[in-house]
């Protein structure tokens, strides 16, 4: 799933392949009135560009490189991944420059910005920088990247999504797939998602973008739905299961023992790195746990 998640889209990168819709959106981020979507410059990564990395939305406009995520879940690892969109957008913008001549080669000033819409309690606005990755803090990091989150639940950035009705439009479109799907009692889903665009339809909210594009909707949202929940329910089922055998083993053995059979258990179907980002931990203590189980097996008799 993880892997499909990579490379698909979602309704907000569907919908900002609209030049009319980044423009739009640029405009309620910068304060600026442009009008004419042909001067948007999309660079948005996708396979045609890159086989590995793939974004939401970036393009040019007035000299400037507008990277925007979307995230449904709360995600500090942006500004490494924007510093990685925004490498791979730079080389496909200079691959035909000579970065090597004595002419100074001027590049768009990057803007980044994270659309937040998960159901976990956020602030209104938030930076997240790169240094915050750095394995020691530095006072003055020689490379920085900050990336300002903005949370668009409901009540959230009010001025902004009166600014932009394509963002405002597509977060009711996303609070009536949450109301539908809650009064399905979380099941049928994709009855949901059809049910809340039938009534965007009827309300005039995102109305052509839907009808024209209803199937793949709802392909992109039930794949959304289900990336979340499965993280959800595997790190609920982790904590779960690592808490019981932590206290079977005793308070201080336990909750060293406890967290240990977490990380295995999440391991079970996932990667070192992910295992890391779903228990929000140091991927260092993820491999220390893999190794050591590798190394009792080593020792087993018979192996």
């Amino acid at each position: 799933m993880a892997g499909n998640r990579e490379y698909k889209s979602d309704v907000f990168s569907m919908l900002m392949e609209d030049k009319k819709n980044a423009l739009q959106l640029y405009n309620a981020m910068n304060g600026s009135d442009y009008s004419d979507p042909e001067q948007v410059e999309m660079h948005t990564l996708d396979k045609g560009v890159s086989l590995t990395v793939r974004n939401d939305a970036a393009f040019v406009l007035d000299a400037s490189l507008s990277i925007y995520e979307h995230q449904s879940s709360v995600c500090p690892n942006m500004p490494v991944r924007c510093l990685i969109y925004f490498v791979n957008i730079l080389e496909h913008i200079l691959r035909n420059r000579n970065i090597y001549g004595r002419s100074l080669i001027r590049i768009p000033i990057p803007k980044f910005a994270i659309f937040y819409n998960g159901t976990e309690d956020q602030p209104e606005q938030y930076d997240l920088k790169l240094s915050d990755a750095f394995e020691k803090p530095v006072a003055h990091p020689e490379v920085e990247l900050t990336c300002r989150v903005y949370n668009i639940n409901n009540g959230r950035n009010k001025e902004l999504l009166e600014r932009c009705p394509v963002l405002k439009q597509y977060m009711i479109f996303v609070d009536y797939v949450r109301e539908y799907h809650k009064q399905e009692g979380y099941k049928n889903l994709e009855t949901a998602i059809n049910n809340a665009i039938n009534r965007c339809i009827e309300e005039n909210v995102l109305r052509q973008f839907l009808m024209e594009h209803r199937s793949e909707v709802v392909k992109v949202t039930q794949l959304d739905y289900t990336f979340d929940r499965q993280i959800a329910l595997e790190r609920e089922e982790a904590i779960r299961e690592g808490l019981e055998q932590g206290l079977e083993q005793g308070l201080e053995q336990g909750l060293e023992q406890g967290k240990a059979e977490l990380i295995r258990n999440v391991l079970k179907k996932r990667s070192p790195e992910e295992t890391a980002e779903i228990l929000g931990i140091d991927v260092s203590e993820v491999l220390a746990v893999k190794e050591k189980e590798v190394f009792g097996k080593k020792d087993q008799p018979g192996c």
